[in-house]
């Protein structure tokens, strides 16, 4: 499931283990990169960029270059790779295919929601990670809307409810439990409401209850602008562009979405937005032309964009398209 706590768990493991290695990668959304133009070659310059702690390096000019770098510099060494959110192997060919490639007590971890994927990869080990108990959903949830392991004695009951309606979803509870944060009663008794009408297995509904009760709509516009165009990038650059379109100094809006758990900024300073978020915010976007991609306002699907220059579709209502560089 979206948002139960895979990358957070591996991200953990990581880094209680990294320091025991030769070599260390955690590389992020995957399954993202992979559907960029070159996808496959980017994922290699990415993987070589995190393992080597390199930001220049010679441009991998086709797949099968990448594969002879990855064998060439690692064979012999002991590495600890994370791979996060895998959906297909072919993802996977060109950076870990076989276990040769690197020396002896490496470990490789990948987190899918695809449980066929690590059967035909016939890995050593399958962890199914699980809905959180009621309990610890309950101390989750308390951390973000009291910041406290348990809720405050006015609030127990509206937050027992709360975290029932969630079902266990990390996300979730982080997102509602973010929002409800010094909030009045009459705010939690209407998201309980809200809550009871949306089918338990419906976690991206739930969590659009946060969106829409954002203050704001430029806060809202920028969320959406993060979702289709920025996440992955570094928070300055991200606050120059959006200064210059909104004309006023968006950093606020953005510590706004960083209080809600939006967004988070990693220590990179990059800004990251959790994919099940990601999703939302193009969905919603998308619900504005589902069958005309240039009467939207922002078009982030590579495709989408050539066919709407192409055929000279793009309607006033667009603030912005993304074209990804060819390498």
């Amino acid at each position: 499931m979206a948002g139960c706590g895979k990358t957070t768990l591996a991200k953990a493991l990581f880094n209680r283990l990294f320091r025991g290695f030769e070599k260390s990668c955690f590389l992020f959304n995957v399954k993202e990169m992979s559907k960029q133009p070159n996808g496959r070659v980017r994922l290699q310059e990415e993987f070589v960029r995190c393992i080597f702690k390199a930001a220049q390096f010679k441009q991998i000019d086709d797949v099968d270059q990448g594969m002879n770098m990855v064998k060439e510099r690692l064979r012999g060494q002991r590495v600890l790779v994370v791979l996060d959110d895998v959906d297909q192997l072919e993802q996977l060919h060109e950076l870990v295919e076989v276990r040769g490639w690197f020396g002896p007590g490496s470990v490789v971890i990948i987190t899918t929601r695809n449980e066929h994927l690590l059967t035909q990869l016939q890995v050593n080990v399958k962890y199914l990670v699980a809905e959180l108990s009621h309990a610890e959903s309950l101390e989750l949830f308390s951390r973000h809307a009291f910041r406290d392991t348990y809720p405050i004695e006015d609030y127990a009951e509206l937050s027992n409810d709360v975290v029932s309606f969630c079902g266990g979803h990390p996300l979730a509870l982080e997102i509602l439990g973010s929002y409800l944060f010094k909030r009045k009663k009459s705010k939690w008794e209407s998201l309980i409401e809200k809550l009871q009408e949306i089918p338990r297995y419906q976690i991206q509904q739930k969590l659009r209850i946060s969106f829409g009760a954002l203050d704001d709509d430029t806060v809202k516009d920028i969320f959406l602008d993060i979702a289709c165009f920025f996440v992955g990038m570094n928070k300055e650059y991200v606050e120059r562009i959006l200064d210059s379109v909104y004309g006023f100094d968006t950093e606020i809006a953005i510590k706004n979405l960083i209080e809600r758990s939006l967004i988070t900024i990693d220590s990179k300073k990059e800004i990251r937005m959790h994919d099940l978020l990601r999703d939302m915010g193009r969905e919603i976007v998308c619900e504005m032309s589902p069958g005309h991609p240039g009467n939207r306002s922002r078009i982030c699907i590579h495709d989408d964009a050539l066919d709407v220059l192409h055929k000279k579709k793009v309607r006033t209502v667009c603030v912005c398209i993304v074209l990804y560089p060819k390498t």
